[in-house]
């Protein structure tokens, strides 16, 4: 997997799976870890590290507060189901209130009321919103478990990894895209103050981390969500910015546009990362419809991850389909190295005899 990510020639296809999801792991493994998943099959693990430093999707238990004391979140749960739980969050700082809602499922989690609410309510991210540190310690002790069976991942503090994606978290989709054509003074100092805190993160919590990749991006800077030119504007010269920061310090970057990419191809080898992910087909929600062309365009200046549709043929095709799907690939975007074949995005009911079929097929796709 190294190899590839240096877009160097492996012995075989390195072959993965996109963030092995707890409900999978709970509902078809008894619920063993993701790194005992990847051993189970034989696949080459793709290990994230998650720790809880203020995202939405690893909300605080009842009561408690985040970080500082200036940046107060009271956590309610509305609804104790846990097959469909609502937690209202409000933050209390020295200047003001804040609030918004998630809901989760077993599948999933999502935010049903967004933080910012007017335009002046970025003043308060600005002068209060924490950027809390990881701890080295534990990040260091997973990589050692981990050892040679694949690498280690990890993310830029908040919501979305990449700024116009962690904006899209604090304000909705919708609203920054009109806030984009209306007011894109506003989007630009929103954007400002959330790469500022990243790059806060990197110097204080990355440097020396003990990652293999650093992923950026998200799904809402893809172009089935932004267009082209208003991702050159938003996304780009932030994501730049990041990575710069990031190889200074020694971290690989891969760029992570779950959905559509094809209009972007150039922009993200203009970014600076390293890899590019997620080369999702249309069945899946992306348009990469011939992954030759995304490898014959930027395969010589990225890696590629990904690639593998997840939905009609790891969750419902026959280990044969998976098979035929797995050598599919690796003929039109692995030849010559610089390719990791890996699920485009997140799956949840997966036969395990697809997945084993997915290891067995890359030990036949050798270099």
């Amino acid at each position: 997997m190294l190899r590839a990510l240096n877009r160097e020639v492996p012995d075989r296809l390195p072959i993965s799976v996109h963030q092995w999801q707890k409900y999978h792991l709970d509902k078809y493994l008894d619920g063993i870890d993701e790194l005992e998943a990847f051993r189970k099959f034989g696949l080459d693990a793709a290990i994230v590290y998650f720790e809880a430093v203020g995202q939405f999707w690893t909300p605080a238990p009842p009561g408690e507060g985040s970080f500082t004391h200036d940046w107060q979140e009271e956590v309610t749960v509305v609804k104790d189901d846990p097959d469909d739980r609502i937690i209202h969050h409000t933050i209390h700082t020295p200047e003001g209130t804040l609030t918004y809602k998630t809901r989760l499922r077993p599948i999933t989690i999502w935010i049903t009321e967004y933080l910012i609410k007017r335009p002046e309510d970025v003043d308060l991210i600005e002068k209060y919103m924490p950027v809390p540190k990881l701890n080295k310690r534990a990040v260091a002790a997973v990589y050692d478990r981990l050892g040679d069976d694949g690498i280690f991942r990890g993310f830029i503090w908040g919501d979305q990894a990449g700024c116009w994606q962690h904006a899209c978290c604090l304000y909705g989709e919708e609203q920054m895209i009109y806030a984009a054509m209306d007011d894109p003074p506003w989007v630009h100092r929103l954007l400002e103050v959330l790469l500022q805190k990243k790059l806060r993160f990197i110097e204080e919590s990355l440097d020396g981390a003990r990652f293999d990749l650093i992923e950026t991006g998200g799904g809402a800077g893809s172009s089935t969500v932004i267009s082209p030119k208003m991702h050159e504007e938003f996304c780009t010269p932030y994501a730049r910015r990041m990575h710069d920061a990031l190889h200074a310090i020694g971290h690989k970057v891969t760029y992570h546009t779950c959905g559509g990419m094809m209009p972007l191809l150039d922009m993200i080898v203009a970014n600076g990362c390293d890899a590019s992910e997620t080369l999702s087909c249309s069945e899946v929600g992306g348009d990469v419809r011939d992954i030759s062309e995304v490898k014959r365009r930027i395969g010589e200046k990225v890696c590629l991850i990904g690639g593998f549709n997840q939905f009609q043929i790891l969750e419902r095709g026959t280990p044969e389909q998976v098979k035929a799907e797995v050598h599919r690939l690796f003929e039109e975007a692995g030849r010559g190295g610089g390719y990791i074949c890996s699920t485009s995005d997140h799956f949840f009911e997966a036969p395990l005899d697809n997945i084993r079929a997915m290891a067995e097929a890359a030990r036949d796709c050798v270099y």
